[in-house]
């Protein structure tokens, strides 16, 4: 690790996955030679074909499952395992049933004093906009609030690194519209690192300062694409449907999603 990579929080090197297959002997190469950097506060997200690894590189890099080979490095440390300072936001699933938003948000701060706890969730429920249903239920909840309850409990337990698999694929579009523009305000204010799975090249370029396009699979990063265009973002702006297209036309199709 040189002093060019002192700055990144995530990198990757030559990382490799692959998994045993029905027939004997038979191996399912997922991901190869797989190389990335992020930095610190940056917002990065990774698109591709669907089932081209994309999740799985996350849950190496999460700690959730181990490359077959290659190095992970997180903070200046190979990654052996999940970390608390690290979390996963998945798809809608995360916030536990019987606990109302308040505890749920409050689950990763059980060994502070309690002032503290009372504080730090009264703060994300405000900045998720979840004020007034801090007695709820998720049951009771629309799947864009459980959402927030997951994200607010994530920025509450003070993470540094936020893993994102496609948190928004379930919701509806104009849900998914409202949820984008809040976790941009919401990492503008908390200057968390972002690693973001999607499958929606829109939503990618609406969010991220840079977008890694992976292949099929095996996969690799064919490229990256900077999105380097003032927030909120102008969907309509010459800049936005320039990156856009220019990311439907790495993976060959056309911006209306056909083969190209």
């Amino acid at each position: 690790m040189g002093n060019a990579d002192m700055q990144n929080i995530i990198t990757v090197r030559d990382c490799w996955m692959s998994f045993a297959g029905k027939e004997p002997g038979a191996e399912i190469h997922v991901l190869e030679q797989v190389n990335l950097d992020v930095v610190q506060g940056e917002f990065v997200c990774i698109v591709g074909p669907s089932g081209c690894g994309k999740s799985t590189l996350l849950n190496i890099i999460g700690g959730f499952l181990e490359e077959t080979r290659g190095e992970i490095y997180v903070e200046n440390a190979v990654v052996n395992g999940p970390d608390p300072g690290r979390i996963f936001v998945f798809q809608e699933n995360g916030v536990f049933p019987w606990l109302t938003v308040e505890q749920n948000i409050g689950f990763g701060l059980l060994s502070r004093p309690e002032t503290e706890r009372a504080e730090r969730v009264k703060h994300y429920i405000a900045m998720v906009g979840l004020n007034g249903f801090e007695k709820s239920y998720p049951r009771e909840l629309s799947g864009g609030m459980r959402q927030r309850v997951e994200i607010a409990r994530a920025l509450a337990a003070d993470a540094r690194v936020l893993y994102m698999d496609e948190p928004f694929g379930a919701l509806d579009f104009l849900t998914r519209l409202k949820m984008r523009s809040d976790l941009i305000r919401i990492w503008q204010a908390e200057k968390k690192t972002i690693l973001f799975v999607t499958h929606d090249i829109e939503e990618a370029v609406q969010l991220a300062d840079r977008v890694l396009v992976m292949t099929k699979r095996p996969a690799t990063i064919q490229e990256e694409v900077k999105i380097d265009l003032p927030r909120p973002r102008d969907l309509d702006s010459s800049g936005y449907l320039a990156a856009r297209d220019r990311i439907f036309e790495i993976m060959g199709m056309d911006a209306h999603g056909g083969g190209g």
